[in-house]
């Protein structure tokens, strides 16, 4: 029985149509094409992995299910111990590592309770670049303990000669003490009629993702799903127009879906069916609305800066209400 949801909640579902419309679109595990770009393969990762060629992708997405007792579709991953969750990411790595170039970039998504096993799997195998902290703010918090506000992405390369365009993942911030040249004008930042800006680098620590939630159009009932803003800056900072994403716990398409807004050829792998179909929905949908929430004008803005008032893009002001405005 379909979900009762709230007039203004704009969570994507599927209707029985859709389904029926879309099964011919997802690619079984015994009918994997010779031409696989740009598809959704319905069925178990670790068994697609084999039957694909090698070097074939630019950036490989793991975003596997984290070590806890977590539902997804029909299926169950079970919490396990830290060395068998290891063991576990290990395999993956080694199944999935032969379809990556010499050239490619791979990012590996956790939390604090799978990085130690994160990092025993990925060091005997990649260059470890860096690791992403990124804010999720999202739950209501914990009684006896810390609230889980955050989650990692780790950055690793197979090789030295690897892609980052710094240039492409600038952040749009508010300039809250503006410096000025001695002539008055703005001094490394720019002036507008709505405030002064600043287009920084990007670090390690992310605190402008939004996660999907009930209001925003990209959102799913997928219960660990990333938001296409996040994505959107690791495609955009190790690839080029043209790279292969590949995504072999898919979910409901993220990663498929932001690589076709931004240009680039993606494949993608997903074992429940209705996640899948999901992922083709989102993929016919982008082909309507190629915007990202979050990145306008070639820069990532800070969360909560920039907002769609009355139709019209603009920055947001302390006066604005949410009745008036869609974040971004």
């Amino acid at each position: 029985m379909s979900k009762v949801r709230a007039p203004r909640n704009r969570t994507l579902s599927l209707t029985e149509r859709d389904r029926a419309n879309l099964r011919g679109r997802v690619v079984s595990l015994d009918a994997i094409p010779a031409e696989f770009m740009d598809k959704t393969i319905l069925g178990d990762s670790l068994e697609a992995a084999k039957r694909l060629p090698r070097s074939f992708a630019d950036l490989l997405f793991l975003d596997p299910p984290y070590n806890l007792n977590k539902r997804f579709g029909d299926t169950t991953f079970e919490r396990r111990p830290v060395d068998e969750y290891a063991d576990w990411l290990r395999r993956v790595l080694d199944l999935m590592l032969p379809a990556v170039k010499r050239t490619g970039t791979v990012y590996i998504c956790g939390d604090w309770h799978t990085s130690h096993s994160i990092f025993m799997a990925a060091s005997t195998r990649l260059n470890i670049r860096n690791r992403i902290t990124w804010e999720r703010e999202k739950g209501r918090g914990a009684k006896h303990n810390w609230k889980n506000l955050s989650e990692d992405i780790w950055f690793c390369t197979v090789s030295d000669d690897y892609t980052f365009n710094v240039d492409d993942v600038k952040i749009r911030r508010k300039v809250m003490a503006p410096y000025r040249n001695s002539d008055g004008s703005p001094k490394d930042w720019a002036e507008t009629n709505d405030g002064g800006f600043r287009d920084t680098h990007p670090s390690n620590l992310w605190t402008d993702i939004t996660v999907p939630f009930w209001s925003m159009p990209e959102n799913t009932d997928h219960p660990t799903q990333k938001s296409e803003k996040l994505i959107a800056k690791l495609i955009l900072a190790s690839t080029r127009p043209g790279a292969v994403v590949f995504d072999p716990f898919l979910g409901t398409g993220t990663s498929s879906v932001v690589a076709r807004k931004l240009g680039r050829h993606f494949l993608g792998i997903e074992q429940v069916e209705e996640y899948a179909l999901l992922a083709e929905k989102r993929l016919e949908l982008a082909s309507v609305e190629p915007t990202i929430q979050g990145y306008r004008d070639g820069v990532f803005w800070e969360r909560n800066t920039f907002a769609i008032v009355d139709g019209r893009s603009r920055s947001v002001s302390t006066a604005d209400t949410i009745e008036q405005i869609s974040l971004f």
